[in-house]
């Protein structure tokens, strides 16, 4: 029942800037550059041109358009993810941004994001009691496996506090009831704000998010729940599960919107179960695929590889 309304695309026509030339060196010295625009011939020349000449090293490069067939009648969108090394170019990150903005993205009219793997971005925790999700993605971090920032976690129970505090995290409480849920939503945008917050996951935080927030923090928001729905809603879908003889147990993530549990899906998942599973059982496996699922999502999200097309995605 993790679930809340609308985030706007993650991948918007801006750049993050480099305030000064490039000088790192190995993974944190590269940059991924997005791209979504009508189809048409030349729009991969145009890129790769641009990056050559201003002294980019291309070192993966991805692409898919929704009808190839399409180009002369205009139905075709073209999607690209480039990743290149940074070491030789010849401008700051602010005029190389605004080079391919007058150069490529204008004439081509794209929707483009360019981000720096020396610039993670920061991710915000929302939690309740379970703590499955939310202790996989800390130890993912930890391991390295995740490129984030995670400058803070907002949780409306005090459980998973101490959980927080041995990872080093700010760990914020702000209760939510029906009679007081727009001014705790408004207090989670500004604690969320205030910290320069990227994107935010709900690690199985069990409310609903208002339109009222999203529209606020006006960033991208991951959720994470089981692929019952609609069969099995309510408070404890996996015995109902388990009462109606199920045969797989599966996990979805997706992007939130307005539209309960209805937004652009990133991740999805499933496992075969038997007769000899129990109620109890069925919630451990249904734990482990919402975590690896959840994990997978994030991932994509914050290696940039995932692409809003209405409400579905593509994923690089």
């Amino acid at each position: 029942m993790t679930a809340a309304p609308d985030a706007p695309s993650p991948h918007v026509p801006s750049a993050e800037p480099l305030a000064t030339h490039p000088a790192a060196s190995g993974a944190g010295n590269t940059a991924t550059l997005t791209i979504s625009c009508p189809d048409r011939p030349g729009i991969v020349a145009a890129v790769s041109q641009f990056l050559h000449r201003h002294g980019a090293n291309i070192i993966h490069s991805d692409q898919h358009s929704t009808d190839p067939h399409a180009l002369e009648s205009g139905g075709s969108t073209f999607f690209m993810r480039m990743e290149f090394h940074l070491g030789g170019l010849d401008q700051t990150g602010d005029a190389f941004a605004a080079a391919f903005a007058r150069d490529v993205a204008g004439p081509l009219n794209m929707d483009w994001h360019l981000s720096y793997a020396a610039r993670p971005k920061r991710m915000a925790l929302l939690v309740s009691r379970y703590d499955h999700c939310f202790l996989d993605l800390l130890w993912r971090k930890r391991r390295g496996e995740l490129n984030v920032e995670i400058p803070l976690v907002i949780s409306n129970h005090e459980d998973l506090r101490r959980d927080a505090e041995m990872f080093g995290l700010p760990f914020h409480v702000v209760p939510v009831t029906r009679e007081n849920k727009p001014r705790a939503e408004a207090e989670q945008v500004r604690l969320m704000r205030e910290a320069g917050v990227d994107f935010a996951v709900l690690a199985r935080y069990m409310q609903i998010l208002s339109g009222n927030f999203l529209q606020a923090f006006g960033r991208p928001v991951i959720n994470i729940h089981h692929s019952f729905l609609p069969a099995f809603i309510g408070a404890n879908p996996y015995r109902a599960a388990f009462t109606r003889g199920v045969k797989l147990i599966g996990a979805t993530s997706h992007y939130v919107t307005e539209d309960l549990d209805a937004g652009p899906i990133i991740a999805q998942d499933v496992v075969p179960v038997t007769h000899r599973d129990t109620p109890e059982s069925l919630v451990r496996v249904g734990r482990d695929v919402e975590r690896q699922v959840l994990a997978r999502a994030v991932k994509a999200h914050v290696e940039d590889r995932v692409l809003v097309h209405g409400n579905k995605t593509v994923v690089f």
